[in-house]
């Protein structure tokens, strides 16, 4: 998230100002619950992630000092929580339980057609069982990368790994959810034996999105995708898998109940420590 008015909410906190503090905390605190429920699979779960990540930025303000983004400070204390609570339970929900993700993408939107609203709902809750059933390592990089928006160097600062290790893993969960996907993209299974000549087009585009691929590649990829349909599918089924990764970004907000349970530990820590 954001930029300059971080930046002046940040510089008004340090000098002890409550107010600016309150909103940097509200500003960032939808995109720490989404990802805690995304890697934690529990809304309880999420909600002690939200609540102890906010915390820690309220500690630690006078001392930031900006060496990396505040998102990227914020997911990296997220993820350290989130961590935590995966040691202490199995990294799945309890059987019969949605999180909000889910829930979020089984609403139907009244002003479509019911054809229309069932085919996304449909779409969207494939997409986020198809982002839960990933193991941690390598759904926590494409929340990151592909839902939440960091560059792949912020990336690797949040998982404290190479940024060839990330984008090895993202590569991976990548073609894992868009297989899981392409079916109700209207996209038809590839055939069984590859042409000769065909590529992994998905897994060579998600490498050209990092800006992994020579020029000499790149335009060797297009010529063939000029004369393969099935080639074509396939990457545009990655394509529309990855824009439905960024759409699904502002669909959870954080619910009333637990911004107020955040809202009353903030003010009692604040009121402790004025």
């Amino acid at each position: 998230m954001p930029d300059d008015l971080d930046d002046r909410l940040l510089a008004q906190a340090r000098e002890g100002n409550r107010p600016a503090l309150e909103q940097l905390l509200e500003r960032h605190q939808a995109q720490i619950y989404r990802f805690g429920l995304q890697m934690c699979r529990d809304p309880e779960d999420a909600k002690d992630v939200l609540q102890e990540t906010l915390l820690a930025l309220a500690r630690g303000v006078r001392t930031f000092r900006g060496a990396s983004s505040l998102s990227t400070w914020l997911y990296t204390v997220a993820r350290s929580y989130c961590l935590k609570k995966r040691r202490r339970r199995k990294d799945a929900p309890a059987e019969g339980a949605r999180t909000d993700l889910e829930s979020a993408a089984a609403i139907e939107d009244s002003a479509r057609r019911p054809d229309e609203a069932l085919a996304e709902r449909q779409t969207r809750e494939a997409l986020a069982h198809a982002i839960a059933a990933l193991e941690p390592k390598y759904r926590e990089v494409l929340l990151l990368r592909d839902v939440e928006g960091l560059t792949a160097p912020e990336v690797a600062t949040v998982v404290g790994a190479s940024v060839q290790a990330v984008k090895s893993r993202l590569h991976r969960a990548r073609l894992s959810v868009r297989e899981r996907v392409a079916p109700l993209l209207g996209v038809p299974p590839g055939p069984a034996v590859r042409a000769p000549g065909c590529a992994d087009v998905p897994a060579l585009f998600s490498r050209y999105l990092e800006d992994e691929l020579n020029p000499e590649i790149c335009a060797r990829m297009e010529r063939h995708l000029a004369t393969c349909a099935d080639c074509r599918g396939a990457c545009d089924s990655l394509k529309r898998t990855l824009a439905l990764c960024r759409a699904s970004a502002p669909a959870v907000p954080v619910p009333a109940q637990v911004q107020a349970s955040v809202r009353v530990a903030l003010r009692q820590f604040l009121s402790q420590n004025p």
